[in-house]
């Protein structure tokens, strides 16, 4: 439920960028993450610990070598140097496994959190108010998320050795000979600054190659959740050809990112060597000449790989987890652009309502220029039945998407006996609604579980007794095992009307004060019509009633009449 002065809880609450839907940058996202995730926060610091570590044992370990090999030209025994060279070793090979298994413990939090909130996000936001696709989302909440993996347990723990190891290999070259060491910091800055030039490339690439796959997510769940009425109209061919036009657009924009990739590390490899050639040749030289002993040089030769290959490294790293940066930032903006979740103080003691009023309220939804309802005001009564009528588009599911508190007012207020919805818990206050929407959702459970979905404690005579009152029970009980008989998804095998009669079941169960009717009886014939209006008027006894209602029979049973057209609402007068 959102709150006119909530916060935002869970991630979103830590975010360092603002909360438009905006272009975050990657260094926002990042904090962003640091901040909203407390594993990818601890796993920084023990990164840092280890990698600092690792660090003195990358140059610690050059050391030793060059004095083990130094002793074993000169024929003496190597004793010491080897048994030091042999603790660095196991001290890099730890503080790898360190880095390891902290990122990727930090990745499979992150992964957890981000799903938890953006499936909470998505809910609070209601399916009036979505900005993406619904293919999109779930594109974001799987494969999407799970690109993150290479990012949170390869990227950045890579890009905390790239800090961290060259400065202190430069400062172990240094200080054993300053000619290679100024090299060395000449030449060493080549290897980001192409990185970054490569880098801005991949971000595009990926990003292209993010979109290409999110509309190619939206069309494949739109063909299958419309695939029977394809093949009734033989058009299934014809969208088979767009889902596959878009499964190639998603190939070639991946051998694109690919491609790019294979480029930068050519060109990162191509530089490392050059680079490392720049000192190995001239350090040579001088040992031949004798201006150089064999120690300093080996050290040289040994720690100037050492400085490259980090940032060689990173680069290959920034490559796999380009694709989770482009997650996370869709993450990011979901979460910035979803409603807020019910505060603390929320009032959770809601009694049944005795007046419902919209107070001028206006509400605009996302991607329409023009308001779906302007300026309305209006007031229900306890026990009153209204019926909305008008055309399609007028507003009238827009209102009751604001009594469900799946949309929240752009201005004007939603008032519960003076109180404004937004002040009140979600949880509480939907518990004195009961919903009959125009297509009810049916889930791939029995048709008790389906009917229990109004009242989840209730026992099996009260189910039954339900489904009489709404004239489902002779249907169910020819069902091959009754209540007990699983429902395909979506409710396949059943009839519209079958269907309408199960959900009007679920707010017989639920035995709500407050009763919301979207166009109950469409889509049915004349005879299904007829079972329903009589079952609709026995639901709708000793109940406050908003009907949206298209045909004249719904109309017999209302109190007062309410036409809606073009976002306004006006008074009209019943039919005697």
């Amino acid at each position: 439920m959102t709150t006119a002065a909530g916060t935002r809880t869970g991630l979103s609450r830590g975010s360092s960028s603002p909360a438009s839907p905006g272009e975050p940058t990657d260094r926002a996202v990042r904090a962003w993450l640091l901040a909203a995730v407390p594993g990818v926060r601890r796993a920084a610091v023990w990164t840092a610990a280890a990698t600092a570590l690792g660090a003195a044992a990358v140059v610690g370990q050059g050391l030793a070598l060059a004095a083990a090999l130094t002793h074993a030209f000169r024929g003496t025994a190597p004793t010491t140097a080897a048994l030091w060279c042999a603790v660095a070793v196991a001290v890099r090979a730890l503080t790898g496994l360190v880095r390891s298994r902290v990122a990727q413990r930090a990745a499979a939090e992150a992964k957890l959190r981000l799903r938890t909130e953006l499936l909470h996000a998505t809910a609070r936001t209601g399916p009036y108010a979505q900005r993406r696709a619904a293919g999109e989302t779930a594109i974001l909440l799987t494969r999407g998320l799970d690109a993150l993996d290479p990012y949170l347990a390869g990227y950045l723990p890579q890009v905390a050795v790239a800090a961290l190891v060259p400065p202190t290999v430069v400062i172990a070259v240094l200080v054993h000979d300053p000619l290679s060491g100024i090299v060395l910091l000449v030449t060493l800055p080549l290897i980001p600054v192409f990185g970054a030039l490569v880098g801005l490339h991949t971000r595009d690439a990926t990003a292209h190659q993010w979109d290409v796959l999110a509309r190619l997510g939206g069309h494949f769940l739109d063909a299958l959740r419309g695939l029977g009425t394809l093949r009734v109209f033989g058009r299934a061919t014809v969208q088979e050809e767009i889902v596959g036009q878009a499964a190639d657009r998603h190939r070639r924009a991946t051998l694109r990112t690919l491609r790019i990739a294979f480029l930068s590390t050519l060109v990162l490899d191509t530089a490392a060597t050059l680079s490392v050639a720049l000192i190995a040749v001239p350090v040579g030289l001088r040992l031949l000449g004798g201006s150089l002993d064999l120690h300093t040089a080996l050290v040289v030769l040994l720690l100037v790989p050492e400085a490259f290959l980090p940032l060689r490294a990173l680069g290959s790293r920034f490559h796999a987890g380009a694709e989770g940066m482009t997650a996370a930032r869709s993450a990011h903006d979901v979460l910035a652009e979803a409603p807020a979740s019910a505060s603390s103080t929320a009032v959770t003691d809601v009694p049944a309502p005795r007046r419902i009023r919209l107070d001028h309220v206006t509400v605009t939804l996302p991607g329409r220029a023009e308001p779906v309802l302007r300026d309305v005001s209006l007031t229900l009564h306890a026990g009153e039945r209204v019926a909305l009528t008008g055309p399609s588009g007028a507003g009238k599911s827009t209102l009751l998407a604001l009594l469900l508190g799946m949309l929240t007012p752009t201005s004007g207020r939603v008032l519960i006996d003076g109180r404004d919805l937004a002040e009140l818990d979600a949880d509480a206050w939907r518990r004195h609604l009961a919903w009959v929407p125009q297509r009810p959702h049916l889930f791939d459970r029995t048709v008790a579980d389906n009917i229990r979905l109004g009242r989840p404690e209730a026992c099996d005579a009260d189910v039954t007794r339900a489904a009489r009152a709404a004239g489902a029970h002779a249907f169910v009980a020819s069902l091959p095992r009754g209540y007990a008989t699983r429902l395909g998804a979506r409710g396949a095998g059943l009839s519209t009307g079958q269907r309408q009669r199960i959900a009007l079941a679920r707010a017989f169960l639920r035995d709500a004060p407050v009763l919301l009717l979207d166009e109950p009886t469409s889509g049915l014939d004349a005879d299904s019509e007829s079972a329903l209006l009589g079952a609709s008027a026995r639901l709708m006894t000793d109940r406050t009633v908003l009907l949206v209602a298209h045909r004249p029979a719904l109309l017999r049973d209302v109190d007062r009449h309410l036409e809606v057209s073009a976002g306004t609402v006006r008074e009209r007068n019943l039919a005697p």
